[in-house]
């Protein structure tokens, strides 16, 4: 992400997004850069009208919400009360439901 954001701070500034200010931008951050990487970057970047690629970008997803607590809590003890449930039955009745089951 460094190398993108060196390119977003040269085009705040009205620099040439070039290889050597990409460097200059990475260096001065304190990161080692990566010529290779760097040159991908700006290879990428020629030709690319930044304004409009930042108007037009797609806004990343944030985070889900958190579901407030009462429901949270709701969703809880509806499950208790399901296990709860279950457990209600009693031995005669489900020897009667294995019986109907054999005949």
């Amino acid at each position: 992400m460094e190398y993108v954001y060196s390119a977003l701070i040269l085009h705040a500034a009205g620099k040439e997004i070039n290889e050597a200010s990409v460097t200059e931008i990475l260096k001065a951050a304190g990161v080692k850069p990566d010529a290779t990487r760097v040159k991908a970057l700006t290879a990428a970047l020629d030709g690319v009208n930044i304004e409009e690629a930042i108007a037009t970008a797609v806004a990343m997803p944030g985070p889900a919400a958190a579901a407030p607590a009462g429901k949270a809590e709701e969703k809880k003890e509806e499950k208790k009360e399901e296990k709860k449930e279950e457990k209600k039955v009693t031995e005669e009745e489900a020897a009667a439901g294995l019986s109907a089951l054999f005949g």
